[in-house]
């Protein structure tokens, strides 16, 4: 049996910061569509699988051509239920069904302005390196050796990294996860379930920051509508 790479998005009806926000318009499309688009348009990826709860975000995904086996139970949707049991629950419903997975290639619905080729750049990382787990990542706003801090217990601020670097470029290269791409191996996604998530050896692939707009609220889509028609769609009439 032909050991498959699929994708998996997980997408529950819930949200605090954005009510309703997997299916809020973005560029014409309800927000998910994008995700199930980009995963569609890469050929190493057999199937689009959606994990939700919801009726409309179901029904959106299938009319975009992604799978939606099932609706997530109700102790998988909470706002206390970490992704990872999520995925593992999903995987082991569809290899139940007798599907054989090699390669799990999870996408962040509130990520829009990533792109294919980003997905096809990260499963590339992956196959170069043989790695267990790759992660997108982008450049943060702040460094932890020089603008990041954190509260001492007398109220003041302490570098969260204090280092006796010159110059900020003698600091280490420093990362932020942006959530968009995660490419496991099946195995070390049962691994990272049981052990945590850090378990895992991970390598990086990394995006501009004008792609890794995570959307969590108003704010957060009304800045990734303004980078979609200034920077990375100037032509778009959205």
């Amino acid at each position: 049996m032909t050991s498959l790479t699929i994708a998996t998005i997980c997408a529950r009806g819930g949200s605090k910061g954005l009510p309703r926000k997997n299916v809020q318009p973005f560029a014409g499309k309800p927000l998910i569509v994008h995700s199930i688009e980009q995963a569609q348009a890469c050929a190493q990826i057999t199937g689009v699988y959606v994990s939700t709860d919801d009726e409309e975000i179901a029904a959106v995904a299938e009319a975009a051509g992604a799978i939606v086996p099932y609706r997530r139970p109700t102790e998988l949707a909470s706002d206390e239920a970490s992704k990872l049991p999520v995925i593992e629950h999903l995987l082991q419903h569809l290899e139940a069904s007798g599907l054989a997975i090699a390669t799990v290639v999870d996408l962040q619905p509130t990520s829009p302005l990533r792109t294919a080729e980003d997905i096809a750049g990260a499963l590339a990382v992956f196959a170069e390196t043989a790695a267990e787990l790759v992660v997108s990542v982008t450049e943060p706003s702040h460094n932890p050796y020089y603008t990041l801090v954190e509260a001492q217990p007398d109220g003041t601020l302490a570098l969260s990294k204090p280092a006796a670097f010159a110059r900020r470029q003698d600091a280490p290269t420093v990362w932020g996860l942006n959530g968009a791409i995660y490419v496991w191996q099946r195995a070390a996604i049962a691994r990272a379930v049981r052990d945590g998530f850090w378990s895992v050896p991970v390598r990086a692939y990394a995006m501009p920051r004008a792609r890794s707009v995570d959307i969590d609220d108003r704010f957060d889509l009304e800045l990734a509508n303004w980078l979609y028609r200034h920077t990375l769609n100037p032509d778009s009439e959205d």
